[in-house]
């Protein structure tokens, strides 16, 4: 077991390497110049020289990607071009609104979805059933984005019971923070529960053909009994790894609904970087987004090998 977590380790490690020489290569090949962006058109050629100098964009690249990565492991993640601060505090400041929305959209669409796939596969071809595929259908098919300014005209401009935009800071009070977060995780959760759904009904129906479950039933059990304290256990390898997948996509993935509520998140402090050419903002907030992926993947194969002792065999 050890030398098998040792190989996953050394692999996510490489992986993270390779992933951080990628981001730095395309981040290069990007289109225009910061310190034509800083100073303006209207820039002499020596100040544009002479700022590319200060902000290190003269050097050769392999040189410059090792100085990167070396601010990175030590903890330095550089200081932002446009902003004139540490990118390190632009991260950890903008992470205080997107994490917890991406907690609470998760935990949103675990909520609505688990029970929801486990009942639809336990009533298969029932109305029930037929409800849960009619739901996860119109969810997924609807953009978050969508969702989002549904949930604004709904609740903030025709009952106003919920803001429609815009973030007080956790030093307003949690109640305040958490109300300014509540449409757009709703917004966020709404598709990926419809996701959630079909995975989950889908492996609970598979797991309901399995032999153990069968006898279960054969011994006398009642049908509740076997299917949560025997079926959905087996079934939770796919259920965990899509939650993983999902966490990950809305940390990463939630620029637009966190731009249509206004939000100062890590998907829009991205977005600004691309659109004022902050490269290392670029570069740091995306292997984050990285970063956050492989780890997370990392975390759910953990889970895996310690709930199913089968992966740990064919591992």
């Amino acid at each position: 077991m050890i030398a098998l977590l040792a190989r996953r380790f050394a692999g996510l490690v490489v992986t993270l390497v390779i992933v951080s020489l990628l981001i730095f290569a395309i981040m290069d090949l990007l289109p225009g110049d910061p310190a034509s962006i800083l100073l303006g058109t209207s820039a002499s050629p020596e100040t544009l020289a002479a700022l590319r100098h200060d902000l290190g964009l003269d050097q050769p690249l392999v040189l410059r990607y090792g100085q990167w990565l070396a601010g990175v492991l030590s903890g330095d993640l550089g200081r932002s071009y446009t902003y004139g601060v540490p990118v390190k505090g632009l991260i950890v400041e903008r992470l205080a609104v997107t994490l917890p929305l991406a907690l609470m959209a998760i935990t949103l669409s675990v909520a609505i979805a688990l029970p929801l796939g486990v009942l639809a596969a336990s009533r298969r071809g029932r109305v029930f059933d037929i409800a849960a595929a009619l739901f996860s259908q119109i969810s997924i098919a609807m953009p978050a984005f969508w969702v989002a300014l549904l949930l604004i005209i709904l609740f903030s401009t025709m009952l106003r019971l919920m803001p429609a935009g815009g973030f007080p800071g956790w030093g307003a009070g949690l109640l305040p923070a958490l109300q300014a977060l509540v449409l757009p995780a709703v917004a966020l959760a709404m598709p990926q529960a419809g996701v959630l759904t079909r995975v989950a009904r889908s492996a609970v129906l598979e797991t309901l053909h399995e032999d153990f479950a069968r006898t279960a039933v054969a011994k006398g059990l009642s049908r509740s009994a076997v299917l949560w304290r025997h079926v959905v256990p087996n079934a939770l390898i796919p259920i965990l790894t899509m939650i993983g997948l999902q966490f990950t996509f809305l940390v990463a993935g939630a620029v637009l609904v966190e731009n249509v509520f206004n939000l100062p998140g890590l998907g829009r402090l991205a977005l600004q970087a691309l659109s004022q050419r902050d490269i290392i903002v670029m570069q740091d907030v995306v292997l984050f987004f990285a970063a956050l992926v492989i780890v997370v993947n990392f975390i759910v194969d953990l889970f895996c090998l310690a709930i199913d002792p089968r992966i740990r065999k064919a591992a």
